[in-house]
């Protein structure tokens, strides 16, 4: 489905290629307007720029006015020309012309351009990113197809791998949401926690049973022994056979407002329960009716019953 391997032969081509449009690397001082430089052609091209770090060969070559910039390690924020950045790690925000970007992680944002408001951290980390911005990525190769999606958060490794233009996804857990490709608005949490379709829309999936030889019993506080607010319509929660869970509603006296097998159900089961105890009820009323006739008549007989008589016997 993926593949872990990052190619990096594009990038090594370029950094061999930058040696030969200068004669003579850069000296290692401070320069003019709180810039700092250490290694073969770092802060290069710097000219109104200030306060950029550049440690490492080719680090913040291309910089020329972007300002409050660090870039440390080859290639670190090679072509950048945007302000406010950090790259810490090889070719990390490599092509980057955009602002307000970290990235830390060998070819973490490396292929970055005017996107901004973005974290990565961990190897190839965002790597494809391109434009998007208000993306968050922590782990190995976490969100590293994304190009143009916003506002995603992925924490783990491989988390939402493979999300290109998706928006407004969060990811927690090994591989979580990694087979994602253009939803929005989705959760995953937990380890190797998938989407059910690449392009589904507002989904939130926690655990996943099918990976494991266990099944998950789920404890949530606050739900137990806890009652409605008053005034409120409650509703019956259900799961259907997918997990997913959905409610129904009910009102106020509990009676059946939505259209349900189960609760119709649930409703013939009591009304059949009311009505044997009804009947029940009345055979004990009419036992008890007849206990008391039979003692009645049992009484009336001995009271009825002739006195014996005595026979004398004659000689």
């Amino acid at each position: 489905m993926k593949n872990r391997n990052i190619i990096c032969a594009a990038v090594l081509s370029a950094l061999v290629c930058f040696p030969l449009l200068k004669a003579q690397a850069a000296p290692d001082f401070a320069l003019p307007g709180f810039n700092t430089t250490d290694g073969d052609h770092a802060l290069f091209s710097v000219t109104t720029g200030i306060a950029n770090s550049a440690f490492g060969y080719f680090a913040l070559f291309a910089d020329t006015d972007g300002s409050w910039n660090t870039g440390v390690g080859a290639g670190a924020l090679d072509l950048n020309n945007g302000s406010q950045n950090t790259a810490v790690g090889v070719a990390a925000l490599l092509l980057n012309t955009g602002s307000f970007n970290n990235a830390v992680g060998v070819t973490a944002l490396e292929l970055n351009t005017t996107g901004t408001f973005n974290n990565a951290l961990g190897r190839a980390a965002l790597f494809n990113n391109v434009d998007g911005f208000q993306n968050n990525a922590m782990g190995d190769l976490a969100l590293t197809n994304n190009t143009s999606g916003t506002t995603n958060t992925a924490v783990g490794d491989d988390a939402l791998f493979s999300v290109t233009i998706g928006n407004s996804n969060t990811a927690l857990g090994d591989e979580a949401g990694s087979n994602l490709v253009d939803g929005e608005g989705n959760i995953y949490i937990g380890a190797q926690v998938q989407a059910g379709a690449t392009n589904e829309p507002e989904f939130i999936r926690i655990g996943n049973d099918t990976a494991f030889a266990f099944p998950y019993d789920t404890f949530i506080a606050g739900i137990a022994n806890r009652a409605v607010d008053a005034g409120a319509n409650p509703q019956v929660v259900l799961v259907d056979d997918t997990g997913k869970l959905g409610t129904v509603a009910l009102n106020a006296i509990g009676n059946k407002v939505a259209s349900q097998t189960i609760l119709n159900e649930s409703r013939n089961q009591q009304k059949r329960i009311a009505e044997l105890e009804g009947t029940v009820a009345r055979l004990a009323g009419m036992v008890k009716e007849q206990a008391a006739q039979i003692q009645k008549v049992s009484a009336q007989l001995e009271v009825n019953k002739p006195a014996p008589q005595i026979v004398a016997n004659k000689p």
